[in-house]
């Protein structure tokens, strides 16, 4: 059985908006500029990018138009049961940090240009030494 009220957010709307969030972001769209897609304020948008409100089913088919993405795509990386990596956060909140900030996107968007397969990796491990280096 489900453990929450139906007007609560939960982390499934929480992943929902932090995908609508990166896919805004990344096709440099402004939250004025979704949200006059949409028909609503900027503030909805906000509201949605951060979970506080759901997303209904007719809103979310609107979305997946206005942002040229497939429904299915702002569920991608949901599991029913989180992993848990060694230090006790789950991959979804790394993730959801990432894409929530301007860097984590940055990082995206340039990384996402590199075509070759090696030098995605070299790149994977450069960042994985420097990482090292800050422990």
């Amino acid at each position: 059985m489900i453990d929450h009220s139906p007007r609560s957010a939960t982390s499934v709307d929480m992943h929902v908006g932090s995908r609508i969030r990166l896919r805004r972001q990344l096709l440099k769209m402004s939250q004025e500029a979704l949200g006059n897609e949409l028909g609503v304020t900027f503030q909805q948008v906000q509201k949605y990018e951060r979970g506080a409100n759901r997303v209904g089913a007719s809103r979310l088919f609107s979305l997946s138009r206005v942002l040229d993405v497939p429904v299915s795509y702002f569920f991608e990386g949901l599991d029913a049961e989180p992993s848990r990596q060694s230090d006790g956060k789950d991959d979804r909140s790394v993730i959801q940090d990432l894409i929530q900030s301007h860097d984590g996107v940055a990082l995206a968007q340039a990384f996402s240009q590199i075509e070759t397969p090696k030098v995605r990796r070299r790149v994977i491990e450069l960042v994985r030494s420097l990482s090292s280096e800050e422990d």
